[in-house]
């Protein structure tokens, strides 16, 4: 009894420390928030001004971050909404939408009246009702120059049949949160976690939060159990039982005056509806202590949910903190977590079919060289880490990490066959083509296919916003294809110094750069007449031919971070570096 009085004592004390930060986060934001409503609402009243759905081709949409990336429930179409771009000086904020023609590769935009205000960070969920609903929730507004931060509690449906937006007005609902995540599991929307900030303060949050699609009504859950710390940008996942499975995010806490410290939760939880349904209330959590190759620490990953009873992890960051400087590792790789076996497992590609025949062919002409003895197989090795450095014009450096799984891990003896076939062939061939490792891509599933858009890295102090865009056959795990490439001129990045010009353009920035894209459009669309979308890089394809172009593609990146003013040698330099951080060995000649 002593001890169970304890943890109810410590947790009662938990929950009033949140209360009373909830409230002082809530008092200074208040202010904050008063000065963006009247900027919100400006922009709504300019978006009022549509009268009429508006479909049209267009080229892809420019580089931007933390929107969302939902595959539709009944087309072959992914819709992307929302998100933000930051240049080194200003914030540009998005409510556009974009639809993504997978059998055609090609983008369109749908202008509709009424649309939800701009915002990033937020969370969308699709469901198959009626031919198919994108519900929204939450996210933020931030002020130009990134310092004032507006934070949603408004709850969104787009109607994709009859292309209307609504706003559902339903008391009861979460707090005004970004980074959360929500998820759409037996005719409800379950919302978990997030945080709000301020300019001076930053809560997160642990709350749990259903939505319920037949009565439009909210309730906050409290399941029994001790459940995960707060956090943001965690993964969460339903499983086909209607339970929830919460793995990773990110959080910090200030240690004193204007020192934080972050953490990367690596636990995983699961939330459990007791009672099969009967009480819907009724719910708890228990940890997990999954089995496998567990991804290591990182934020910024993205997931999906994947065939098999699977989801999925892509890419993220794992940052080291040092006295005055941060310094980010980024991944491309691919975890998948088996639902069923609570087991984390690392994707191996297995290669395009030909060179497995040929590595398959070439054992097989090994062994007869052999005299038929059996061939003694090298020991099995531990993860190799590969970490390569890009360096810029200013000295600054971004190191970029990649960890291949090793013999040992890629194979769990107590798999099923299916399994233990795909990592047995994975690996063994040097992948020709990939993402490049990133944080904070946007990723969709439709018909057993994972689309990568977008991302961020950083190299030194400025941040490259991707807008490319990659898919793989989860089913077969071949290989990568370039659906997009990123285009260099795209990429923009200004430094501190130059930012007194830009004080008075303040209100064009945080509108979202509309303005600027209207008198560009005309010259936009005019160099997209005549040019074709960008052909998958297939390994057939001349090695030669496929480095030109990437040295092309790596000079033009590397002369818009430079600058006119740098040197020729430079810009050449820089430019090699990254195509070989990125590329290194891209084609495998025959």
């Amino acid at each position: 009894m002593g001890k169970k009085g304890k943890r109810d004592k410590k947790g009662k004390g938990a929950e009033k420390t949140l209360a009373k930060m909830e409230k002082k986060v809530s008092r200074r934001a208040k202010k904050e928030e008063e000065d963006l409503e009247a900027l919100i609402a400006e922009f709504q009243s300019l978006d009022a001004k549509k009268t009429q759905v508006i479909e049209s081709s267009c080229p892809p949409p420019s580089p931007r971050l933390n929107c969302s990336f939902c595959a539709h429930p009944e087309r072959d179409e992914l819709i992307l909404f929302g998100g933000e771009y930051f240049n080194g000086q200003k914030t540009y904020l998005y409510n556009e939408l974009y639809i993504y023609h997978i059998r055609k590769n090609s983008w369109a935009k749908l202008d509709i009246p009424n649309p939800p205000p701009r915002r990033c960070a937020h969370q969308a969920a699709v469901v198959p009702t009626a031919g198919g609903q994108l519900w929204i929730f939450g996210g933020e507004f931030a002020s130009p120059n990134g310092e004032q931060f507006y934070h949603y509690k408004d709850l969104w449906v787009l109607h994709l049949a009859t292309k209307t937006w609504e706003q559902i007005k339903a008391p009861g609902g979460p707090s005004g949160r970004s980074g959360h995540r929500m998820v759409a599991c037996k005719r409800q929307l379950i919302i978990f976690g997030g945080f709000h900030e301020s300019a001076r303060d930053f809560i997160y949050y642990n709350d749990v939060y259903t939505f319920n699609l037949d009565s439009f009504t909210w309730s906050k859950l409290a399941p029994a159990g001790m459940g995960p710390a707060p956090r943001s940008g965690c993964q969460m996942t339903p499983t086909p039982e209607g339970n929830i499975i919460i793995y990773g995010g990110y959080s910090k806490q200030r240690i004193k005056k204007d020192v934080d410290k972050g953490t990367l939760h690596t636990d995983m939880f699961l939330l459990k509806a007791e009672g099969a349904g009967k009480e819907e209330d009724r719910w708890s959590w228990s940890r997990l202590s999954p089995s496998g190759v567990k991804p290591s620490p990182r934020s910024g990953f993205a997931v999906a949910a994947a065939p098999n009873s699977r989801c999925l992890l892509f890419g993220g960051v794992q940052d080291e903190e040092e006295e005055e400087s941060i310094e980010g590792d980024f991944f491309n790789d691919i975890y998948f977590y088996d639902i069923g076996k609570n087991r984390w497992f690392p994707a191996q590609l297995k290669g395009p079919k030909s060179e497995r025949r040929k590595r398959r062919r070439g054992r097989q002409a090994e062994a007869e060289a052999a005299g038929g003895e059996e061939l003694q197989l090298p020991p099995p090795q531990g993860p190799l880490e590969i970490v390569k450095e890009v360096v810029a014009e200013d000295g600054t450096v971004m190191t970029i990490k990649q960890v291949i799984p090793g013999a040992a891990e890629e194979k769990d003896r107590s798999g099923s066959e299916e399994e233990e076939e795909e990592e047995e062939e994975g690996g063994a061939l040097g992948q020709p083509v990939e993402p490049c490792p990133r944080s904070s891509a946007m990723v969709a599933v439709k018909h057993g296919v994972l689309y990568v858009y977008g991302g961020m890295f950083e190299v030194g102090d400025r941040q490259v916003t991707l807008s490319d865009l990659h898919s793989i056959d989860l089913h077969r795990m071949e290989q990568w294809k370039v659906l997009l490439e990123m285009d260099p001129k795209t990429q923009e990045w200004l430094e501190e110094s130059e930012s007194d010009e830009e004080e008075d353009d303040d209100v064009e920035g945080a509108e979202g750069g509309e303005e600027e894209e209207e008198e560009s459009s005309e010259e936009e669309s005019e160099d997209e007449e005549g040019e074709q979308q960008h052909p998958a890089v297939q390994p057939g394809e001349a090695q030669a031919q496929y480095l030109a172009r990437t040295e092309q593609y790596w000079l033009g990146l590397a002369r818009s971070h430079m600058g006119p003013e740098a040197k020729d040698k430079k810009v050449l330099k820089v430019a090699h570096a990254m195509a070989k951080t990125f590329y290194e060995d891209p084609i495998q000649t025959s």
